[in-house]
């Protein structure tokens, strides 16, 4: 009796695998006749308002949505002043330096080595 029972759960366990891929199947195909709607939809508002790119804030390395989610990379400030020797600082937040602190502490004043 415990075999014919086990072969019966066994059956009844293929089944509602069977009925669960066809489930996931479907979903797969509305998400992807949802998604093509969707797409649709973006380039008309896009060439209707003559949107690029840049307005989207889309550049060409990022390939999906998801690592935009992640923490933000930084981005150098450009460099505002800039030593005789070529080195640059941002004059950002932080500590400054060595050769800046070297020069103010030799007298020099900060707007010397600024970048024009």
């Amino acid at each position: 009796m415990a075999t014919k029972s086990l072969s019966s759960l066994n059956a009844h366990i293929q089944e509602l695998q069977q009925q669960a891929d066809a489930l996931k199947k479907q979903a797969d195909e509305l998400r992807n006749l949802e998604r093509a709607g969707v797409i649709e939809e973006l380039r008309a508002k896009i060439a209707e308002y003559c949107l690029t790119a840049g307005d989207l804030r889309l550049n060409a390395s990022t390939k999906s949505a998801k690592k935009v989610s992640g923490s933000r990379s930084a981005t150098k400030a450009a460099p505002r002043y800039r030593s005789s020797n070529g080195e640059e600082w941002s004059g950002g937040r932080g500590r400054k330096p060595r050769w800046v602190t070297e020069a103010l502490a030799a007298g020099k004043e900060l707007t010397q080595f600024e970048i024009k």
